[in-house]
């Protein structure tokens, strides 16, 4: 029953993950196409030493040589547009599963299984894993390809972390929103929780280096765990396996939530 539940969650999400797939891919080919009339600019890196500490901070261009391939990859596309697909991806398919569903009135037919609720959010969460993951590697293909076709020269263990780091974000973010949906009925709560805690994990990510007081919140912050240049510097094998630790403990707190509570129906 728990692989029929991940199986319906997959194929009941299929289209519309072929459509973030497909969207993520040209948008990665897109950018990489621009770099070689941009690449060993020295206009380019004029116009970002002009820039401000705050500004360059924020968008992760301090510590990346934007006219190298791996430092215009890390700015333009792991800094912050591949982690919000990835997070959009999560946070909406968490929130669809247990919340959305119970607003809708179908989660009577989930609750139909003969199966435990907590391995029925188990099943459903994995999917919603599965889905991160088949987005993750098709940024990974793209970049790859990209890469070769373009001349940027991506380290592929550096493209290897960072992709991963994407899709741990996405999970963890998907995740919390399964979790908020089985404690809560309600998907806008859910999706609205989620997303701020990503927003909050973004400032802190980019500004703690320029504001002091936050220095203490860093290991609050999600994208800090993942880090934002990890073409240019790699990423800490032990700060993902932090962030994949913290998601689990939020699939299992979704799972044990949802089998305790109440649960509403039409």
């Amino acid at each position: 029953m728990a692989a029929e539940l991940f199986r319906r969650g997959l194929r009941d999400h299929g289209r519309a993950l072929l459509g973030w797939c497909a969207g993520a891919a040209a948008y990665v080919l897109f950018l990489c196409a621009i770099y070689p009339s941009i690449g060993g600019s020295a206009d380019i890196e004029e116009v970002i030493r002009n820039l401000p500490d705050a500004v360059k901070g924020f968008f992760g261009l301090g510590a990346v040589d934007l006219t190298s391939g791996s430092g215009f990859v890390d700015t333009e596309l792991f800094s912050i547009v591949l982690p919000l697909l990835a997070i959009a991806l999560g946070i909406g398919s968490g929130a669809r599963i247990l919340a959305g569903e119970e607003e809708s009135g179908r989660l009577e037919l989930l609750l139909a299984y003969p199966l435990r609720r907590r391995s029925a959010t188990l099943a459903k969460g994995a999917a919603v894993g599965v889905e991160l993951l088949v987005l993750a590697l098709v940024m990974l293909v793209a970049l790859a390809a990209a890469g070769l076709v373009f001349g940027l020269d991506l380290p592929f263990g550096h493209l290897v972390g960072g992709v991963l780091g994407v899709g741990l974000l996405g999970v963890l973010h998907g995740w919390l929103a399964l979790a908020l949906g089985a404690a809560v009925p309600n998907r806008g709560l859910a999706i609205g929780v989620a997303a701020a805690f990503a927003g909050v994990g973004y400032l802190i990510g980019g500004l703690f280096s320029l504001a002091s007081w936050l220095e203490p919140f860093r290991f609050l912050s999600s994208f800090w765990w993942v880090g934002q240049s990890p073409l240019s510097s790699g990423v800490t094998w032990r700060h993902l396996a932090v962030v994949a630790a913290v998601a689990l403990a939020l699939l299992l707190a979704a799972s044990l939530l949802f089998e305790r509570r109440d649960v509403e129906t039409p």
